[in-house]
């Protein structure tokens, strides 16, 4: 008997061990990554230290830079503000889901119910959601941010600009411009002095929402409604970048990056959050010393030019994005949505979406390349303007405007863009990102295989250009 209690104890203990070896090797479930997205507006590729700027620092941007993944063949949808908004939301062209443009307050559409945008489909996984800055996807009740998947919201509904106090607004062209608390207006008539401001209160907003929700999965959207003009920057920087009154406003961005990336280390969620940081589209260069630089790049906002949807992108990953290193793959913000719904194992939805998933570029995989075979890029209601493919881009015949050659707009006040007609032109990016070289004459087997890419779009989504009407174009809320 003693020797069966002795042995019995012994196979108890040894279960005991057994159970607790394996309770410490089991690894523990990997929580759901944190995503914060970044998006400016209107800040040109030349605006960030790393891409190239030597007029005013941007010191948390590289350090951002040092820390992620810096992308330098990044690309806007379109190169205005509603529709590239619009598709980095739902991950469509925005002439798909009836959003090209930028929508005014006199709009009366918006996104649509029957689109599904990243906050719901964060919302489809238990996170909570949140936003703070420039909306601008429609302002009726229908349309702000808490309709579609948003927990809270505290922004702009539209353009800053789009205000009485705007020098080229003649009276009665705009209504007073709202600030709006999740579905009601916090302050109904913004002053210029309520604006400078926003930047400051867009950065506590987010901080609070990372503070508050570090416990469980979150997302958030911060959007300044700057660079944009009118140009507007609160007392601690102004005057102090060196680069007037638009590296203020550069450098007050900057240290709200620097407030967001300072709240994760603080709470200890780097390891568990992604934070992408781009804009909406290139810099409005009829506003002179009020307006960025695209760069290297050609033109600027609204128009199809390297300069008009080229952006500055950094992406922040500790642990799973490469630090310190730089993707040279074409990409486009329509390839956010697929690839964060890889990343936090939600379905996308039954309707068509145009972006795919590419989380082996962004990973630095091996051989991991851009999985599209072309990007298509739409101006003004419905035109196909150009067509990318790899290193070489078709921009088809079609009148844009240009800047140069014209008096330069100065301290808000805009010079006046000339109507510039395009002939077809094939460039290589790669050789000649600026666009100076037609090469159309030596590759026509290029033109050919672009083409078609290009006729596959306008059977899809249609062409003004063409006079083709769109097959597969959803229509916007109403």
């Amino acid at each position: 008997m003693k020797f069966l209690r002795v042995t019995l104890t012994c196979v108890l203990a040894l279960l005991c061990s057994v159970d607790v070896t394996l309770a410490t090797s089991r690894k523990p479930t990997p929580r759901p990554p944190n995503v914060v997205i970044i998006f400016t507006d209107d800040q040109g590729y030349g605006d960030v230290g790393v891409f190239g700027a030597t007029a005013f620092p941007t010191p948390n941007l590289d350090r951002m830079a040092r820390e992620g993944r810096r992308f330098t063949d990044f690309h806007a949808a379109q190169p205005v503000c509603t529709a590239s908004r619009a598709a980095l939301l739902t991950g469509c062209y925005p002439n798909r889901i009836g959003l090209p443009g930028a929508l005014g307050p006199k709009s009366f559409i918006g996104i649509s119910s029957q689109e599904t945008t990243l906050a719901q489909l964060f919302k489809s996984k238990g996170y909570a959601t949140g936003m703070a800055g420039k909306w601008h996807l429609g302002h009726l009740p229908q349309h702000l941010p808490v309709c579609h998947g948003f927990d809270e919201f505290f922004g702009l509904p539209y353009s800053s600009d789009m205000w009485p106090h705007h020098p080229e607004a003649s009276p009665g062209s705009y209504p007073p411009l709202p600030l709006f608390e999740n579905d009601r207006v916090l302050n109904g008539d913004l002053t210029p002095a309520d604006q400078d401001q926003l930047t400051t209160q867009y950065a506590e907003r987010a901080v609070r929402f990372i503070e508050t929700n570090k416990d469980k999965p979150f997302f958030f959207y911060l959007a300044p409604n700057t660079p944009h003009v009118p140009l507007h920057v609160s007392n601690k920087f102004k005057g102090k970048s060196g680069g007037g009154l638009y590296g203020d406003v550069i450098m007050e961005i900057d240290w709200a990056v620097g407030e967001v990336l300072n709240a994760l280390k603080r709470n200890n969620l780097d390891a568990d959050t992604l934070v992408i940081f781009s804009s909406d589209n290139g810099p409005w260069l009829s506003y002179g010393n009020h307006a960025g630089s695209a760069g290297p790049f050609r033109e600027g906002k609204g128009t199809n030019f390297e300069g008009g949807h080229r952006e500055p992108c950094i992406m922040r990953w500790p642990g799973r994005l490469p630090a310190n290193s730089v993707c040279k793959e074409p990409l486009m913000t329509i390839d956010i949505f697929p690839t964060i719904a890889r990343l936090i194992g939600a379905e996308l939805p039954a309707h068509k979406i145009d972006g795919l998933d590419i989380w082996p570029v962004l990973a630095d995989l091996p051989a991991a390349k851009n999985p599209h075979d072309a990007y298509y890029f739409y101006y003004n209601q419905n035109d196909l303007q150009a067509v990318r493919s790899g290193e070489w881009k078709l921009l088809f015949a079609h009148t844009t405007r240009t800047m140069n050659g014209q008096p330069q707009g100065k301290d808000g006040v805009p010079g006046k863009y000339r109507p510039q007609p395009i002939k077809r032109a094939l460039y290589n990016l790669t050789s000649d990102p600026g666009e100076t070289q037609d090469v159309s004459a030596s590759h026509p087997e290029i033109i050919t295989r672009l083409e078609a890419f290009a006729e596959n779009a306008r059977v899809d989504l249609g062409d003004d250009l063409t006079k083709r009407a769109a097959t597969g174009a959803r229509p916007p809320g109403k």
